[in-house]
């Protein structure tokens, strides 16, 4: 089988791991103003450079940085963009796992003023990224536009700024359509948007928040395909582009469940990314049917290799799995990756460095084994 020179990889991952404990320690001493801001970077620095080591000596081809400069893996992002601010009410996301359930909190945000973009966000981070890796692509993750609807809704758009939501919509593609340019120029070769809400719409519990926000349960996942489709027009020839899609990870724990059957047709069919980062960890991800919508040309990451636990998987179980998805896409457009980041949070999900580095070097060997690049 032809070996892959562009992104998504045959073996890749999906972006944030865990923090390492003096990164944690440094975090904590900033916040109580033991040490500057300059003195947290420089562990920051460190930090990273160390876990993009990591990440090329398993053997991965492409490497971030951990996500290892935020606190969330979305709102860091969305916070920096112009007009758009947090605000003291306290947005509360029912989480799940096996032993219960348990709540994340975050500021929630306002859209108080129209949207745009000042500085290139996290454009330091990537360039730092960038020098840091040897023999792989860096690559940058960013939440996708539809992440800033989502937290809140139409409540959360000042009516007076936008009193007409196409308006919004415009402004915020824009600004990430600017963003994409300025990424292009960095030397940004590989980005992906991370979206829980299109994971999260296939969930009738979710679909029925959407309708008490006022939205449209039923077509709102649309809205968020065209918008994404029109951040990403002008993106830069060379610039691979991938979305991930899952139903929440915080501390070991979910948000959503169900298989991507009801977004299925319209996200395969029409959303203008080269590949598609999609977990299938467990039972609550669903089947591969959805699958069956994806075009030729377009890549499917299979996440298998849950970052929720530290158990490994069997490298049998996962050629078994690989095989069944390879019923309804073709094998040849089919990659392996964990089913989300191993710590979306500064938290962290509930496995050790060791579990993590065993977990990707599982991958790199299974699909060495499957695809043989």
């Amino acid at each position: 089988m032809v070996a892959r020179t562009m992104p998504p990889y045959r073996a890749d991952h999906v972006g944030s791991l865990l923090r390492p404990p003096a990164l944690l320690r440094a975090r904590e001493d900033r916040a109580a103003g033991r040490i500057t801001a300059d003195e947290l970077r420089s562990v920051e620095d460190d930090a990273i450079s160390a876990v993009v080591r990591m990440q090329e000596e398993v053997g991965l081809q492409s490497a971030t940085d951990g996500e290892f400069r935020r606190t969330s893996w979305h709102m860091d992002f969305i916070y920096q963009l112009g007009g758009i601010d947090p605000v003291d009410e306290k947005l509360t996301v029912q989480f799940y796992n096996e032993s219960g359930t348990l709540e994340f909190q975050s500021a929630a945000l306002r859209v108080h003023d129209r949207v745009t973009l000042d500085d290139t966000i996290f454009g330091d981070a990537f360039t730092y990224l960038r020098g840091q890796v040897t023999s792989a692509r860096p690559k940058l993750t960013i939440p996708s536009p539809s992440m800033v609807h989502y937290r809140g809704g139409r409540a959360a758009i000042d009516p007076t700024v936008y009193p007409d939501l196409d308006q919004f919509w415009d402004d915020l593609s824009s600004a990430y359509a600017e963003q994409v340019r300025r990424l292009g120029v960095l030397g940004c070769t590989y980005l992906q948007l991370d979206d829980t809400s299109l994971a999260y719409l296939n969930d009738p519990r979710q679909r029925e928040l959407v309708a008490a926000q006022g939205g449209d349960p039923m077509h709102q996942h649309e809205r968020y395909i065209r918008q994404i489709n029109a951040a990403l027009a002008g993106r830069p020839p060379g610039m691979a582009v991938t979305t991930h899609m899952c139903r929440g990870n915080f501390r070991s724990s979910w948000a959503a469940e169900g298989g991507y059957d009801f977004v299925a047709e319209a996200l395969f069919t029409q959303l203008d990314v080269d590949g598609f980062f999609l977990e299938f960890d467990d039972e609550r991800s669903g089947g591969f049917a959805p699958l069956r919508f994806v075009p030729p040309g377009k890549m499917v990451v299979l996440g298998l290799v849950t970052t929720k636990r530290g158990e490994l998987e069997s490298k049998d179980d996962l050629k078994r799995r690989i095989d069944e998805a390879a019923k309804h896409v073709p094998l040849e457009q089919l990659c392996l990756s964990p089913q989300c980041g191993f710590s979306s949070t500064v938290e962290g999900n509930a496995l050790t460095y060791d579990d993590q580095v065993a977990k990707l070097s599982l991958i790199v060997e299974t699909a060495l084994d499957v695809w043989g690049d």
